[in-house]
């Protein structure tokens, strides 16, 4: 075999230990590359990548476009990449401003104990480097709470909210798990985030949810769970003057329409959306009529005490209510 030969030989052995390894990789930690695909998205779209120090340390938030302050903030175990799908639709008309909640993505305190205090801590910090006028925030999950918690403490800052299955209410009882010890627990508690006709998630996909939901930010969260009480706004909602928008995917069976009907009774202006054949994240598991439904309600006026109940998801008719 000639030197050239024995060149070329060595080098595919090297590419195919890398491939291997590449892959290897992908089937053990594929949420770490579909995070790492939804962070690049963002930068794709316009959004440039930035921290502002807190108290508890660096937080991390991706800025970007022109036009009214629009802050989109994920769930619990989630980061600022989840806006992927519909950010570059958005950045053409707000100025977006997408945070990795405190010990969430990049944002501190990386290890320990988390409260939803420190959450709300760290979107204040993002708040105050960020400002451009009162700012619309749409929030999924626990972002939904910090949401309302901010917009409570801060109603001066906030001209109106868009809360996607989440809210500051204590939550209905459900025997899932949200930190699965398997692969058949973590397939259970997708039944209960999902549309029942979505794609299947693969079995090796699965067990990376069992990983990171107990080492990560879900797992700290729990470990603050018994003081959780002082951030809860049961008895409270009628003290929120934001305007308040809820778009609800109906196939979520851990927040379901229940859960949204309590938050509309309660609050002094508010305005019910549903989407069907869509779950607990919508913007990843529909992001097109997720986007469309939300753009909807921000060209619209915001709830008020007098609005009237408008159409709500075609397929769904006369499920919205307005107050």
């Amino acid at each position: 075999m000639t030197v050239g030969a024995r060149i070329g030989v060595a080098t595919l052995l090297l590419v195919l230990l890398i491939v291997g390894a590449v892959a290897g990789f992908v089937y053990k930690r594929p949420l770490t590359i579909f995070v790492w695909s939804n962070r690049r998205q963002l930068a794709g779209a316009g959004l440039a990548k930035a921290t502002v120090a807190s108290s508890m340390g660096p937080q991390t938030y991706w800025v970007g476009g022109q036009g009214p302050t629009l802050v989109l903030l994920h769930g619990a175990g989630d980061q600022a990449g989840t806006w992927a799908g519909v950010a570059a639709t958005l950045v053409q008309r707000y100025r977006l401003v997408v945070p990795d909640l405190a010990g969430h993505g990049d944002s501190t305190p990386a290890d320990g104990p988390l409260s939803v205090g420190q959450v709300v801590a760290g979107l204040e910090a993002v708040m105050n480097q960020t400002k451009g006028g009162p700012a619309i925030i749409v929030g999924n999950s626990l972002g939904a709470w910090v949401a309302m918690l901010y917009a409570h403490a801060h109603p001066d800052q906030v001209s109106r909210l868009v809360l996607v299955n989440g809210g500051a209410l204590r939550g209905e009882r459900s025997d899932v798990s949200l930190m699965p010890k398997s692969r058949e627990e973590a397939a259970a508690l997708m039944t209960q985030l999902r549309d029942g006709a979505s794609a299947p998630i693969p079995g090796y996909v699965l067990d990376d949810v069992v990983r990171t939901a107990n080492a990560g930010p879900i797992a700290r969260l729990s470990q603050t769970a018994t003081g959780m009480e002082q951030y809860l706004l049961d008895g409270k909602l009628g003290e929120v003057s934001t305007p308040v928008d809820l778009l609800w995917g109906l196939s979520d069976k851990l927040f379901p329409l229940s859960y949204a009907s309590r938050m509309t009774a309660g609050l002094p202006a508010s305005r019910l959306t549903t989407l069907v054949s869509c779950g607990h994240v919508p913007h990843q598991e529909c992001p097109q009529r997720f986007e469309t439904s939300l753009s909807d309600i921000l060209k619209s006026a915001a709830p008020s005490r007098e609005a009237t109940p408008t159409a709500a998801d075609a397929s769904t008719p006369g499920v919205e209510r307005g107050k």
